[in-house]
Parts: structure tokens; C-alpha cells; sequence
């Protein structure tokens, strides 16, 4: 298997092929010490089944569209990055339960239907800014995520391991598992709106804010089935339909699981779709026009979003528009601003005008948690809710003021009872930080947190 650095080339669109990203220059990948047992991993992978199909990436895309058209919402959450440390279920469950609780919320306040698409079940890849990590005399590879090495700082755990590419594949496909029995098999039932509230966010101003509203919500379905319109007659009230998404980081996993049609029978032809998740991004440090990860995106029909962050002018956003989406599909691209609060007045409208004004049809959606990352005075990563609160507004206003469509929301969350970002209505503060920080990377809103961005949002849709 070549390197995955090799050296740069041009390949004519009509020359795309999975592994046509390896004549790109390649960032953020590791350099593993033993290249055949990397190539016998994903040899393996090849012979899998994909973790998605087809007809899932096409209905997703066609939910897309509707988000670009200003008839849906988009919300994207879940872990910074995944961790093959917990994997009972729980996590996955209570991240799941949170987008239930913000999607209802949503659909409820804007009245329009929201499309849920996880940071799950394949977030364990992450970028790093430097690719050692020295402490004392030590200096070790940096931990770029579970798929690829260990978080302790010790020699064996840090050196790159090509069978963790398998684990977490296995590990995907379970928590996939779990994802789709939640969502087809009654706990997305609507009937349960009561019972997806966590206990630490029920008696919270949130929590007595979503109950009023389940109250509302349940005497609407009284009263449709009173008329006999049942969840056992009608699924939509019953069933959900959830996608995950992940960065695109490490091209040799995704390679692996590049499948063409439905990905099924050796004889499949047509479009190429990436079968590790249904949705696929880039992040501000592989968007390189020339580069590997742009390379391998532009020839697969997944949905792929890409990070926009400060320094982009209209002319990057064009070019990375145009060689992903030459085609201009409506729900192929997702443009993902992440500024920081205070300052997308100045940067976010002219990419607003631009795009618009060229005629592509991108979701434009927030994520207003990585501009707005800071270290506290001991040392910890947090992030400051009335921050987020801001980047949020300024997104809504910069689109009010362009006439665009503000389109969805890109958050890192869990449903779980963690401290990790201060402030929102639990008040939490520096002190708060270390009572149950978990994160395996940057700090995540827990569920009370997240249910109040919901109705902030829900309050900004309604007031379009």
C-alpha cells in the first residue's frame, strides 16, 4: 500500500477513484510503523459489508436539500470524539435521547421538520496542531483519536496501530445497531416525550420549559387518537430517521470502505459512496484545494460538510463549493461556520452573499462551539455558553441580513450530566469544571445546556 503522504498530482475528474486521494498531498495522517499490517487491516475492511447503504446517503441528501430550501433544519451533534472506552450503549442512548428532546423542540417552535444527523458511531478520529507531544525529556506522536493510537502518553500506546482501524469499525456498527433500534423499535415513539427528560434537567428552568411543552404535545396526540391517528397506525409518530456523520480524517479507513451502488455485489456500477457514515466532513485543516481529503470527498455522493472558519474569503468558499459540488445538487454540501462569537458580522455576510449570488445551493449551518474553545486559569479546556448563545444570534442575524437561509446547527453534546462548559442555567463555573469532565477531547454541552440552545433556536426560526 503506497503512503498515504505521497507526492502531489493532478487527477482529471474522469480518473476518480477510491484510492486516487494516495497522489495528493495527505494532512493530519499518522505514519504507521508497519505499512503491510495497515494494508492487511484494510484489506479486511474491503471485505466488510458497508456500515451505510445507499439509499440512505439519498434520502439524507434529499432531507438536504429541503434544509437549503428553507423547509427543514438541520441539527448535528454528538461527541468530539468517540471513545472505544464506552461502549455499553450508554452514551450513545443519552446523546440520542438530547437530539430527540432539541429536534422536538425545534419542530415544535419553527414548525418545520428537523433532520438528526450524529457525530456518531465513527468520531474517533481528531486533528491535531502539532504532530509530537513532548512531556519532560519524552517526546511521543501526538493522540489523534481511538482509530489510530492511545490516549496514555506511553511509547506503545502512542505508536500508530493499523488493527484499531478494525475495532473501530466493529464499534460503529455496534453503536449503529443500538442507533437504529432506538429509533424503529418505541423509544422514539413520541408518547415517550416525558420519558426522555433526564432527571438532572428536569427540575431545571429547561427542563419545566420542554415539560410544558410535552404537556401540549400529548394532548395533541389525545386528541389524534381520539380520532384514530395512533403511533400503531401511523409511524412517523413512532419511528425517526437518524444519520451519522464523522471527519473525514483518516483516508485509508475510508478507502476501505468505498463502496459503488448499493455496495452489495462485485458487479455494482454507478456513483461511489463512502461507507463509513452517511455524512462525511472536512475540517479547516484538510480543506486544502489540492489536497488528499478534498480529493477523496469530491468523488463520493455522500453529503459532505465542510468548516469555515474566519480567515476564509468568498473566493476559498467558491473554490472548495466548486470542486466538491461542480454540479451545484442541492444537498450535496453543508458550509459549516465556525468563527467565534463577535465575529461573524464582519466575516459571515459577504461568504453569505457570494454563494448566494453564484447560485449554490449549500446548507449553511452554525457550529458555534469550536471559535469559542478557552483554557481556565487551571489549565482546562471549556467553552463559555453565553459565547455560544452569541455565535448562534450572530448566525441568525448575518443570514436575516443577507436574505439566507440559516440552515441548521452543528453542536458537540452529550445527554449525559457532565460539567465541562460553563455557564447556561445551571450557572456552572470554574469551579464546577472537574465534577464530572469526561470528554476525551474538547468540552461538550450537557443535556440541560443543550435542551436551552434548542429553544433559543426554535425562538430564532419563529421569528424568521
Amino acid at each position: 500500500m503506497p503512503p498515504p503522504n505521497a507526492p502531489a498530482a493532478t487527477t482529471p475528474p474522469s480518473a476518480w477513484h477510491p484510492a486516487s486521494w494516495r497522489t495528493h498531498p495527505a494532512r493530519q495522517m499518522p505514519t504507521y510503523p508497519d505499512a503491510q499490517a495497515l494494508a492487511s487491516a484494510c484489506g479486511q475492511l474491503a471485505q466488510f459489508p458497508p456500515l451505510i447503504f445507499a439509499g440512505e446517503v439519498r434520502a439524507l441528501r434529499a432531507q438536504l436539500a429541503e434544509v437549503a430550501a428553507g423547509r427543514a433544519f438541520l441539527l448535528q451533534g454528538g461527541d468530539c470524539a468517540e471513545s472505544f472506552d464506552t461502549l455499553d450503549g450508554a452514551a450513545a442512548r443519552e446523546t440520542f435521547r438530547v437530539m430527540l428532546q432539541m429536534a422536538v423542540v425545534l419542530t415544535y417552535g419553527a414548525a418545520r421538520p428537523v433532520v438528526k444527523v450524529g457525530r456518531i458511531a465513527g468520531q474517533f478520529a481528531k486533528p491535531r496542531s502539532a504532530d509530537t507531544e513532548t512531556q519532560g525529556d519524552v517526546t511521543l506522536p501526538s493522540y489523534r483519536g481511538d482509530i489510530i493510537n492511545g490516549a496514555p502518553f506511553a511509547a506503545a500506546d502512542r505508536a500508530p496501530q493499523p488493527e484499531r482501524l478494525l475495532r473501530a469499525y466493529s464499534a460503529s456498527a455496534a453503536t449503529l445497531n443500538l442507533l437504529r433500534a432506538l429509533a424503529q423499535g418505541g423509544f422514539a415513539d413520541l408518547h415517550q416525550l416525558h420519558a426522555w427528560t433526564a432527571d438532572f434537567v428536569r427540575h431545571s428552568p429547561q427542563g419545566q420549559r420542554y415539560q410544558a411543552l410535552a404537556d401540549r404535545i400529548s394532548e395533541a396526540l389525545a386528541f389524534m387518537a381520539a380520532c384514530g391517528f395512533t403511533s400503531q397506525h401511523m409511524a412517523q409518530l413512532r419511528e425517526v430517521a437518524v444519520y451519522t456523520s464523522h471527519e473525514a480524517l483518516l483516508l485509508p479507513y475510508e478507502e476501505a470502505l468505498t463502496r459503488r451502488g448499493d455496495g452489495l455485489r462485485a458487479q455494482d456500477t454507478g456513483d461511489w459512496f463512502g461507507g463509513s457514515a452517511h455524512m462525511l466532513w472536512l475540517g479547516e485543516r484538510t480543506r486544502q484545494l489540492d489536497g488528499a481529503h478534498i480529493e477523496y470527498l469530491r468523488g463520493i455522493a455522500n453529503p459532505v460538510g465542510v468548516k469555515i472558519g474566519p480567515q476564509a474569503t468568498p473566493a476559498d468558499v467558491l473554490a472548495l463549493l466548486n470542486a466538491i459540488d461542480p454540479a451545484r445538487q442541492p444537498g450535496r454540501t453543508v458550509l459549516i461556520t465556525r468563527m467565534g462569537a463577535g465575529k461573524l458580522a464582519a466575516h459571515l455576510p459577504p461568504l453569505l452573499a457570494a454563494v448566494r449570488d453564484a447560485g449554490h445551493p449549500a446548507v449553511w449551518a452554525c457550529d458555534p462551539m469550536h471559535g469559542n474553545t478557552v483554557t481556565t486559569r487551571h489549565g482546562v479546556k471549556t467553552r463559555d455558553f453565553d459565547n455560544i448563545v452569541q455565535e448562534v444570534r450572530e448566525f441568525f442575524a448575518a443570514h436575516a441580513q443577507e436574505g439566507t437561509v440559516a440552515g441548521g446547527l452543528h453542536v458537540e453534546l452529550t445527554g449525559q450530566d457532565v460539567t465541562e462548559c460553563r455557564g447556561g442555567g445551571q450557572n456552572l463555573t470554574d469551579d464546577n469544571l472537574q465534577t464530572n469532565y469526561t470528554s476525551a477531547c474538547d468540552p461538550r454541552l450537557n443535556g440541560s445546556q443543550s435542551l436551552e440552545l434548542a429553544f433559543l433556536v426554535a425562538d430564532l426560526l419563529r421569528g424568521r
